[in-house]
């Protein structure tokens, strides 16, 4: 999820710097726009070193330094369209009153006329400014068109007054963000181990047999994951993503090397989903030099890999198995005598020839078996939409195990 940060001119701004790396621990992408008045207390170079994101400081790019041209023109149009919600901490007096009145003279006033994605303002200035009429009727107008405000702390305060005014605390302004996106810490204190796309069995130096896995369900339940607080162990056959953020990442190729990664960890583990697409066979005998081409057919003889998820099953103790199956053909009928023969907690499982279901797609298809007979059928949604609908069946078996 994409946030945009407003800094505003206070002597609070130094704050802000402390909130994006609370907001990236929220696993959130920042993109931070200071107003002119906002460069005075904090440089731009700050931000930009900790979000590793261009920091938008005026209207147009000959405000910063560079030359005007379409793109920038329309900068605050494609920013409005991308973010999942606009954060002003710390909101001056003269913020919140631009943004009550409507008034666009800078980026971050045009941006938040340009979004509909929520918006949060925590206010922060002197006590008589905060108690002044005119700043609690724009507090007013900005709740009623759904504006969340967090209501700044007392205390001392930089202009050696003392009341309301100052900025209010990072925990409470996470919360509010939390709760506008919906974020959840539901997995704190649990290690979560998830496989994660294909494994190669090598026929010889130079083949092997694969699948088409991309590993994508697999890093997005990982992703997910981390996001709700657990403790991640990704371990992952050869795949071109990337690890999310925060996530213990275990390169393996083979069935073997998956299995021996996998029960080395899982006694640490509280849960183990299984979203990798294994081998189930692999050649008898490969070859330590290329096979040359001959004019006969060429035998393969394949053995059966060891059944990785019925090892998990014996050592289960407590553990919340999840296992994945991709099917073709009559899959509800054989993921539930799959769930029966494995003595898995939950079963994902989806038809990959169905659209949108498929290998190396953004989206997928799925039905969630759970034991004690549940079943749910979920439309085609993004896999990060799936891992969370399937994290969602975890938590309720850590809540109620039986």
């Amino acid at each position: 999820m994409k946030v945009a940060l407003g800094v505003t001119g206070g002597v609070a701004a130094y704050k802000a710097a402390e909130l994006v790396r609370r907001l990236q621990q929220e696993r959130l992408d920042v993109q931070v726009v200071m107003t002119r008045s906002a460069t005075e207390f904090v440089t731009p170079l700050t931000f930009a070193a900790l979000t590793g994101n261009k920091i938008i400081t005026g209207m147009f790019e000959q405000e910063s330094g560079g030359p005007a041209n379409i793109e920038s023109a329309i900068e605050h149009i494609a920013i409005a369209q991308r973010i999942h919600l606009l954060l002003v901490a710390p909101a001056t007096a003269n913020t919140i009153a631009r943004f009550a009145g409507g008034i666009a003279d800078d980026f971050l006033s045009t941006l938040y006329l340009a979004t509909t994605a929520p918006v949060i303002v925590a206010p922060a200035m002197n006590v008589n400014m905060w108690n002044h009429p005119a700043t609690q009727e724009n507090l007013t107008r900005l709740r009623a068109r759904g504006v969340r405000v967090v209501e700044p702390d007392e205390g001392y305060l930089a202009c050696g007054m003392t009341g309301p005014g100052r900025l209010a605390s990072l925990d409470a302004i996470l919360q509010a963000v939390r709760e506008v996106l919906g974020l959840r810490h539901d997995l704190d204190g649990e290690t979560v181990l998830v496989t994660a796309g294909p494994t190669f069995e090598d026929i010889d130096p130079v083949r092997y047999i694969g699948n088409r896995s991309s590993g994508r369900m697999g890093y997005a339940l990982a992703d997910a994951a981390a996001r709700r607080g657990a403790k991640v162990i990704l371990v992952s056959g050869p795949t071109h993503l990337d690890a999310p953020d925060g996530v213990e990442r275990v390169d393996v190729r083979s069935a073997e090397e998956m299995r021996r990664a996998v029960l080395d960890r899982a006694p640490k583990c509280s849960v183990v989903i299984k979203a990798a697409a294994v081998a189930d066979f692999r050649p008898a005998a490969p070859q330590s030099k290329k096979i040359r081409r001959g004019k006969e057919p060429l035998k393969l003889e394949l053995e059966p890999t060891a059944d990785i998820l019925a090892e998990l099953v014996k050592m289960k103790n407590g553990l919340v198995l999840v296992g994945f199956a991709a099917e073709t053909g009559s899959v509800a009928e054989k993921a539930r005598a799959k769930l029966r023969e494995k003595g898995v907690d939950i079963l994902v499982a989806n038809d990959v020839t169905q659209e949108g279901a498929g290998f190396d797609g953004e989206t997928n298809v799925v039905t969630v078996f759970t034991r004690g007979g549940g079943e749910v059928s979920l439309p085609k949604l993004t896999k990060a939409e799936v891992a969370d609908r399937v994290l969602d069946e975890v938590v309720r078996l850590r809540r109620h195990p039986k």
